[in-house]
């Protein structure tokens, strides 16, 4: 299985997701390992990406998914997966289970000014906000909850 925690810069998918596969002995993935140091450079500078930017990401992690899937791996995933066709292109089966972890612009933006040393600019927010299209088919859980409240939220959602 492969459970995919999306969601805005901020939001704490690495957070959530280091501790969900921890807490299941799975292992952890985080999208952004897979960008092309092109797309880096430019969320670096307070460029936004565009769909042409991040379709070779999407088919990286499509590719890696499948992978995972084939080799029975059970991993967490954390990607952004901001819009509807982008998530169409990660969730190839029913074995990759979405979660979304949502939260409003004034807390992720709060968090975004006390993070350190990541390429993602606070600036881009917005920008990841505007994109955002909210899943319908999703696992929502509300990020102002603690960390370990969200994991045990998650894991009972998905009966694990």
């Amino acid at each position: 299985m492969i459970i995919l925690i999306m969601g805005v810069s901020g939001s704490g998918k690495t957070t959530i997701g280091k501790l969900l596969a921890a807490s299941l002995n799975w292992e952890f993935s985080d999208a952004d390992t897979f960008h092309p140091s092109a797309n880096i450079e430019k969320m670096r500078l307070g460029i936004p990406l565009n769909d042409a930017d991040r379709m070779p990401w999407l088919e990286d992690l499509q590719t890696h998914i499948k992978s995972s899937l084939q080799e029975n791996k059970n991993v967490v995933l954390a990607c952004s997966a901001l819009k509807n066709n982008y998530r169409q292109i990660l969730i190839v089966d029913n074995r990759v289970q979405l979660v979304y972890l949502k939260g409003s612009f004034e807390l992720i933006e709060n968090r975004l000014k006390t993070r350190q040393n990541h390429f993602m600019s606070k600036k881009l927010l917005k920008s990841q906000f505007d994109t955002l299209e909210e899943p319908d088919n999703a696992i929502c859980v509300d990020v102002a909850e603690p960390p370990e409240v969200i994991v045990g939220k998650i894991r009972k959602a998905l009966g694990i």
